[in-house]
């Protein structure tokens, strides 16, 4: 199986050392494409009013100028293009990817992009409450087993359905299990920050709010990732790329038939 890896925290993040580590132990054809620099936030966005630059890094491993999705791209249209990837695997993540987290997410988008292009795809994400590091070894331990179970079920996922995989902020011991959920939903949190610059210039600054994993009020959190990570599990999502709701269609057809 030749593997392509992935991420939004960058080339040299520890998360991707984590993911290489758990690729190999499924393949010795592990390639790595991933951005030059963090990109964070980035979603499923597109380099267009810049070129792009590829490093070649190592033997199978390239830094590339943009985002993950640009990423996922150049692997497939360039570095790739004689012997297509079988599997796109995009993190781990330093940080969750839950609930609404999923549309601002580089690390979503990868596997988005792989997703898009017939590639069977799992994002990994290793939720991390700062300004505690990371339980990298959480992600090795349960990655290795959810990623052993993924794979052995790709030929069973729909060909427009990725996986979404959660670490619970726990050392080994502490996690409870893996759970099959479904995306939650919270109150967003985010803020913003203003201050002023060295020359007196105002700035401001777009960070993530402490939501922790504060569900949305009214809504229940039961069989949700939100829910699956709070009560220490691992959270497994599949996500489809068909976003219309089928339900207020229905209801907009009678409005606007005839």
């Amino acid at each position: 199986m030749r593997i392509l890896l992935t991420n939004d925290d960058g080339i040299h993040a520890p998360g991707l050392k984590v993911l290489e580590k758990l690729a190999r132990s499924l393949s010795d054809d592990v390639w790595i494409v991933a951005p030059e620099h963090e990109q964070s936030g980035s979603s499923h966005s597109l380099t267009l009013h810049e070129p792009l630059r590829i490093r070649e890094v190592s033997d199978r491993k390239y830094a590339v100028s943009g985002t993950p999705t640009d990423c996922v791209l150049l692997a497939v249209y360039h570095v790739m293009k004689d012997n297509l990837p079988d599997l796109v695997l995009s993190g781990v993540n330093n940080g969750g990817n839950i609930a609404e987290d999923v549309t601002y997410s580089g690390t979503i988008a990868g596997a988005i992009e792989g997703t898009l292009l017939g590639i069977p795809s799992i994002a990994l994400s290793m939720v991390t409450l700062r300004p505690h590091p990371a339980k990298w070894a959480t992600a090795e331990h349960y990655g290795e087993i959810v990623l052993k179970n993924l794979t052995g079920q790709i030929k069973n996922i729909p060909s427009n359905v990725l996986i979404n995989v959660n670490f619970p902020d726990m050392i080994v011991s502490s996690v409870k299990g893996i759970k099959v959920t479904t995306q939650g939903h919270r109150q967003s949190q985010d803020f913003i920050v203003e201050g002023l610059d060295p020359r007196g210039r105002p700035y401001f600054w777009v960070g993530p709010g402490n939501h922790r994993y504060q569900n949305c009020e009214g809504v229940s959190a039961l069989g949700t990732d939100l829910d699956a990570l709070m009560n220490g599990y691992v959270s497994i999502t599949p996500l489809s790329l068909n976003l219309t709701h089928a339900p207020t269609r229905d209801m907009l057809e009678g409005v606007f038939a005839g």
